[in-house]
Parts: structure tokens; sequence; C-alpha cells
């Protein structure tokens, strides 16, 4: 099956599966991924992720986290630049998330990091998804 926006399935996946209260869900794997993931898990919003051979492909596992094993830490996710209509913003213009609350993910020419890593780097680039 071909998705048009692997991102946004990501995101997708990991709010169902935290309104659902699993307690881990499987994303098919990609470097895009694998650093979103790395992202979110040292944001504190997932509890961690690995790499996973599952058939021909593979998969990352990631495990989500809750408060007192109840409230999912991950509240919201919104996918703000899509596949057809891409979001940039220059190094000045990296917006906050819920007045500094939650994060926002920047592809940027140094990699993908969050907004206030762009921030302090001074570089711009393109908003990929915004994470409370």
């Amino acid at each position: 099956m071909n998705i048009s926006d692997p991102i946004a399935d990501m995101l997708t996946r990991v709010r169902n599966a935290s309104r659902a209260r699993h307690t881990e869900v499987l994303v098919p794997a990609s470097r895009t991924k694998r650093e979103i993931a790395r992202i979110l898990q040292s944001e504190g919003f997932i509890a961690g992720f690995a790499e996973e051979q599952a058939g021909p492909g593979h998969v990352l596992r990631l495990t989500l986290r809750y408060v007192d094993g109840k409230v999912p830490v991950v509240s919201g996710l919104k996918r703000v630049s899509k596949p057809g209509l891409r979001v940039y913003a220059a190094k000045t213009d990296i917006p906050r998330v819920l007045g500094g609350l939650g994060i926002v993910i920047v592809s940027t020419s140094q990699g993908i990091m969050t907004g206030a890593q762009a921030r302090k780097a001074q570089l711009g680039g393109e908003v990929l998804a915004y994470v409370w």
C-alpha cells in the first residue's frame, strides 16, 4: 500500500494508539521517522523506540508514555507541512507551540531538530509537526 504522507501516517498512528491506551505502536521505518522518534523520546513524549526487522522491511516499535498509567503524555500531534502545501519558517519565524509547552519539529539543512534547537543554531527550515 502506498502512503502519500508517511510522516502524517506515523503521527496518526501515535495519536490513535495513545487515545486507545496502547503501550506500543508499530510504524514502518525510515530515516526521517527514526529522527522524529528520537526527538519525541528526548523531549519525553515517548518512553523509547527500537527498530526491528519485520518481513521484507523494518518497523519502528514506539513505546508510549502515560502519566500515572492513565493519561497519555502526548495530548496532541499536528502535521503542519503537507505534500500539497509545504510550510517553511525562517530562523526568526519558527513558531512556538502552546506558548512553549509543546514542541515544533523542524527539518533544517543540519537535520531534523526541535524548534528550540533550530533557534539556537539560527537555522530555518520546513515545519514538519507540532507536538504537545
